[in-house]
């Protein structure tokens, strides 16, 4: 957990000039509820963009490179691995994610309390909620993932493999350098989609009590009875993220595009 709080601490150090007392928030807020330090909300809801921020950009990764393996193991020449990434993708794709989510924070407290009963410590255990959501959300987006991806190998023409066992590769090294790169191309707008819905799930930790957007901004609405205009805000904030991520996408697409194009 040390790990994540630095991390945490780091990512908020990089949005200062962004969300910090002395970012937008004052900027625009002037002395109204949005102003930073007592006189309104402005700091709280800041530090709860950090955090939605933070969590999307930590399950990404995560969720990114465990759906690869169960995108392998769909693909394996073993019955039993394709058996067990199917039934974990159909699992996962058919549990609602505020289901998940409660099955990893609390499941998770109840198993780990059971194990050390068992080596006799009797204390109170606590699941740090930023490491259940994180969890929870990973799981569910490597499910969807590995589809994307499955789809992207079927995509990638057996000659390609072919072609890189004949220059002496190794399957490891052909998989690196000759598909991946076709891979993470064609898998690419899939991909963007999936980022799309996990940046909308990361409101779903506010449940669990991590002060994200929308936890912050609820706060605030039934603080000042002002519901709306916060409730607003959250969906402006949600809206700035997912147009900045996908002109982020849009780049990555044509760049991809253009890279084919050149060959």
């Amino acid at each position: 957990m040390d790990a994540i709080t630095a991390a945490l601490e780091r990512l908020t150090t990089l949005l200062d000039p962004f969300c910090g007392p002395a970012g937008v928030f004052t900027w625009f807020a002037g002395g109204s509820l949005l102003a930073c330090g007592d006189a309104g909300w402005g700091d709280e809801i800041a530090s709860g963009f950090k955090i939605t921020v933070f969590l999307a950009l930590a399950t990404l990764p995560f969720g990114l490179v465990f759906g690869f393996f169960v995108a392998l193991a769909k693909r394996s020449q073993e019955p039993s691995l394709r058996r067990a990434a199917n039934i974990y993708t159909t699992l996962f794709r058919g549990l609602p994610e505020l289901l998940t989510l409660f099955i990893v924070y609390y499941g998770l407290q109840i198993m780990v309390q059971r194990f050390l009963g068992t080596l006799g410590y009797q204390g109170p255990v606590e699941i740090n909620a930023f490491a259940a959501g994180m969890v929870a959300l990973g799981v569910v987006f490597a499910a969807y993932a590995s589809e994307v991806l499955e789809s992207a190998f079927n995509a990638i023409p057996l000659g390609q493999y072919e072609a890189g066992y004949a220059l002496g590769l190794s399957r490891g090294r052909t998989m690196r350098l000759i598909v991946l790169p076709q891979l993470l191309r064609v898998a690419l707008p899939g991909l963007g989609n999936l980022w799309m819905e996990l940046l909308k799930n990361t409101a779903l930790v506010s449940v669990i009590g991590l002060p994200d957007i929308l936890r912050q901004t609820g706060i605030a609405a039934r603080v000042t009875k002002r519901a709306f205009e916060f409730f607003s805000l959250a969906c402006l904030l949600f809206i700035i993220l997912a147009l900045a991520t996908s002109l982020v996408f849009s780049y990555l697409e044509r760049r991809a595009r253009r890279s084919e194009a050149m060959r």
